[in-house]
């Protein structure tokens, strides 16, 4: 899940005097995005968006040596997450022309959304993880300004319940307002950690919040019982009418803005029970408390709410047969080639609902695998991102890729096709890993690591075993530990672990060369970067 977020608002009444809010217009039929649904109408005096400049090869991030790209993996933050609806981008340019009062606005912007989804209020917020943070704070200390101004220090109720099934790297927005993480995995160990100290139970909506003990609607009633508000994570998630979590006894629902809404990415949408919604806009900017640093604009919230105007209008039916159409287009285009084969893969839930094409080939058969077949269409021009592929030289060569229609535009699907086309027919010539050859340096034992980080250094320590080339181990850090699996070849080492972390896991891949008792080298740790390494025998 990627990927989720929210904002809000409270206070009096002020969208009265324009027309613009019920002037957002209808989407097309099919594609939300066709210049078509462009018009907002107004009574007087229409404003005009700005005329797009630039080009694909000359824009205003390639001034900037920023190459953009297109999209056929989803709604993925660290790619800029969806392309906003024309309605979004004309709310937003016509909110940039006023000044308002912005308690007030969020007040008529609750109203609105309130109505839209079916629940007691709303607010928008910056993004789901906002949402998370702030609802979170609403329910410690709601609007008593002597608890507002005493967190995260002083908190009356200062533990959050989590089901395991629920921990997530999203749940960063419960722990850092300094609540403690009470985690449960049964309906006994629920109904035995509620406490006088308990200010909210937070759920991750999908599969595994579904049935079972601790489905959703079982904690609710369970909640329901002690007083107990609940918080269900909705982020990438189509926010249905009637809403499925509050119908199932949810206080608070968050979803993001800026995914299947197509709303401003960096805003999100706080619904449900309008007192604890009012309160976590009030622990949030303009208002100097806790959630101060989450300041959402006019832009933002007028976007997000032409966002969620929109989203009841558009033609879902007709969305779902335009991304299948475009990915069977991809299909015909491959059918004819030597060893392929098609599998399409259906939403599992309401989360990123659109159908997805996974691409299948022998990598002997057509001369490039699915891992090399993604980092050209990366490095190509235009640039094109999907899903991570699969298959690696010498020994998994059985590949394939996958596309994501979600974020494409119309003729997208012809240039993705003719990229792919292209890598598969004319791969050019890659080699398979060079394996150094000789006696494995022999690094059973205690080791001492230093990871200097781009700002600051870490120290670690790696007990290593070692069956020929085999390697495996444990891996001791600061805080947090994880298991070791790697090889090595000659003086080469490569290890590998997964150090399991609150919510979240860091993968960690260590490469580098042994001299003697030291090893030295560089590791990366997926999205969170790459450092240098050195390791002294203990």
């Amino acid at each position: 899940m990627s990927l989720f977020r929210n904002a809000r608002w409270s206070r009096r009444e002020v969208l009265k005097q324009s027309g613009m809010l019920s002037a957002l217009g209808a989407a097309t039929a099919v594609s939300p995005f066709a210049a078509g649904a462009t018009a907002l109408a107004e009574p007087q005096a229409p404003k005009t968006l700005p005329a797009k400049e630039g080009t694909d090869q000359d824009n205003l991030f390639t001034r900037i040596g920023v190459r953009p790209l297109i999209n056929g993996r989803g709604t993925f933050t660290i790619i800029s997450g969806s392309r906003s609806l024309p309605q979004v981008k004309q709310a937003m340019f016509e909110a940039s022309n006023y000044f308002v009062q912005l308690d007030e606005m969020m007040d008529g912007i609750g109203a609105q959304l309130g109505k839209l989804t079916g629940a007691e209020w709303g607010i928008a917020t910056t993004g789901c993880e906002a949402a998370i943070c702030l609802a979170t704070v609403a329910c410690i200390a709601g609007t008593n300004v002597e608890q507002c101004q005493a967190l995260p220090y002083i908190k009356v109720r200062d533990q959050v319940i989590i089901p395991k099934h629920s921990r997530n790297p999203y749940d960063f927005g419960v722990r850092m307002t300094g609540a403690e993480i009470v985690e449960v995995d049964s309906e006994e160990d629920l109904r035995s950690k509620i406490s006088k100290r308990t200010a909210m139970i937070y759920i991750l909506s999908g599969p595994a919040a579904e049935k079972g003990p601790l489905s959703i609607s079982n904690v609710c009633s369970i909640a329901k019982e002690k007083g107990i508000p609940v918080f269900v994570d909705a982020a990438a998630e189509e926010p249905l009418n009637p809403n499925i979590h509050i119908a199932a006894g949810a206080t608070l629902v968050g979803y993001s803005g800026g995914k299947c809404m197509r709303g401003p990415q960096s805003s999100g949408m706080l619904i449900g029970q309008k007192d604890l919604c009012k309160a976590a806009y009030y622990q949030a900017s303009p208002h100097h408390c806790y959630g101060r640093a989450f300041k959402c604009s006019k832009e933002e919230a007028m976007g997000l709410l032409a966002a969620v105007q929109q989203w009841y209008k558009r033609d879902h039916a007709a969305e779902q047969r335009e991304w299948l159409s475009w990915l069977k287009n991809i299909e015909a285009r491959m059918k004819p080639l030597p060893s392929t084969t098609f599998e399409y893969l259906e939403p599992e839930d309401l989360s990123n609902k659109a159908p997805r094409l996974r691409i299948h080939w022998d990598a002997n058969v057509l001369k490039i695998t699915g891992t090399e077949l993604v980092a050209r269409l990366n490095a190509g021009t235009p640039r094109i991102v999907i899903d991570a592929g699969v298959g690696t030289r010498p020994d998994m060569m059985a590949s394939s890729v996958t596309i994501m229609p979600y974020m494409m535009d119309a003729g997208e699907d012809k240039i993705i096709a003719d990229a792919i086309y292209e890598g598969l027919t004319k791969p050019g010539h890659y080699e398979n890993p060079v394996i150094p050859s000789g006696t494995p340096a022999p690094v059973q034992g205690t080791w001492a690591v230093t990871i200097q980080y781009p700002r600051g250094t870490g120290e670690q320590k790696f007990t290593i075993e070692q069956n020929g080339n085999e390697l495996s181990g444990t891996q001791n850090g600061e805080i947090y530990n994880a298991k070791l699996k790697g090889v090595i070849h000659a003086d080469q080492i490569e290890l590998h672990s997964n150090m399991q972390v609150p919510g979240n896991s860091v993968p960690w891949t260590f490469k580098g060369v042994v001299q003697g008792n030291s090893i030295s080298g560089s590791v990366r740790m997926g999205e969170y970067g790459a450092a240098t390494w050195k390791a002294i025998r203990a």
